[in-house]
């Protein structure tokens, strides 16, 4: 069995009192007050993340801009320098590799990040077909990467002197105690938030000044578990459940991250034929009716028939229910509003069928 990497803040993190397991690879803090005090917290004031196991690559060289663009799904020629930018690295059946952030810095140099478990075939899908002149690089402890989402999240970041005024998906680079950081306005909660990613080295000198100003301002250090949770409460996809080399954007509902009018992108025939076809399972929402703590690979009923498994579940703290998301067969006639049936471990937990978010989202 393969032990799981470190990231450079864990001793601080033992310090504050969390509890770990093991995600993507990584130890990652669970919790360290509990997951709906921290998922609270980050819904009405704000919430601290480490999420340094994120991976970060490197694509730099002449035209690099233009290959990552032929490459990805969406359209980098949609924004330029100082934003950035959701998006997809399918293989050619149209199945996800990964889905990821792409930083536009300039036309010759994308930052991107990807999920942690899927750095290295991000890396050597792109590296493997990179043109002459562009080069691929492996950043995974490069960087730290560090969220803070929710109401307050300006108010902390800004008491570090950091930028805090890009628009939704802008970045600006900056410094804290002459510590180079990157602050993107993006985040994984559903709340608005910036991630900010110090060099790895040196990341606990910021760490430790956000931990003061996120409880200075009635906040909490968060853990993978609020994360999960605060991102299944919004419909987020997390590669592994909704998203993987057999389950494909449009099946995700994940289009809008798909640049159709492109020339090319990986998986662009495949996903062209699906689209025109139409997908054959569409993930939906579940909400259960009554008492039910809903999980991953869970069959979906409509009274006898399996329609359908849902790919993430739990309770949510706002909603004070059980949640799912699941991918179900688009042959059968299953209309939002409707009731379906969910198998927990031989109990039935009836649910109604939502559009996901599940909450308002607040991210703009």
């Amino acid at each position: 069995m393969t032990e799981p990497l470190h990231g450079p803040l864990e001793d601080r993190h033992r310090e504050l009192g969390a509890t770990f397991a093991e995600f993507g690879g990584w130890l990652m803090p669970v919790s360290y007050a509990g997951t709906v005090s921290e998922h609270t917290a980050t819904r009405t004031t704000v919430g601290l993340f480490d999420v340094s196991h994120l991976g970060k690559a490197l694509v730099r060289g002449p035209g690099a801009a233009a290959y990552v663009n032929a490459a990805l799904t969406n359209d980098l020629n949609r924004i330029g320098p100082g934003k950035a930018q959701y998006t997809l690295c399918c293989n050619d059946s149209g199945g996800v590799i990964d889905d990821l952030i792409a930083y536009y810095v300039s036309d010759d140099e994308i930052f991107l990040v990807p999920n942690a478990a899927n750095t290295a075939a991000v890396v050597a899908a792109l590296a493997e077909r990179a043109p002459d002149g562009v080069t691929v690089t492996d950043e995974h402890r490069s960087y730290a990467v560090l969220a803070v989402q929710g109401p307050k999240s300006a108010d902390v970041v800004g008491a570090l002197g950091l930028p805090t005024d890009m628009g939704y998906m802008g970045y600006a680079d900056a410094a804290f105690d002459g510590v180079g950081v990157r602050v993107c306005r993006t985040g994984y909660t559903g709340e608005r938030g910036f991630e900010l990613l110090p060099t790895w080295d040196e990341a606990g000198v910021v760490f430790d000044a956000l931990v003061e100003a996120v409880r200075a301002a009635g906040g909490e250090p968060a853990g993978l578990g609020a994360r999960d949770t605060l991102r299944t409460e919004m419909g987020y996809p997390l590669h592994g459940h909704e998203l993987s080399p057999q389950i494909s954007a449009l099946q995700a509902r994940c289009g809008w991250a798909v640049g159709w009018r492109k020339d090319a992108f990986w998986g662009r025939d495949a996903l062209l034929a699906e689209k025109d076809a139409g997908p054959k399972r569409l993930l939906r929402g579940l909400r259960a009716v009554g008492r039910g703590v809903l999980r991953p690979d869970l069959t979906v009923f409509d009274g006898d028939t399996a329609v359908g498994v849902t790919t993430s579940g739990t309770f949510s703290p706002s909603l004070k229910a059980g949640i799912a998301l699941a991918l179900i067969d688009t042959a059968h006639d299953i209309a939002d509003g409707s009731r379906v049936e969910v198998d927990v471990r031989g109990r039935r937990v009836e649910c109604e069928v939502v559009k996901p978010p599940f909450v308002t989202a607040k991210t703009r």
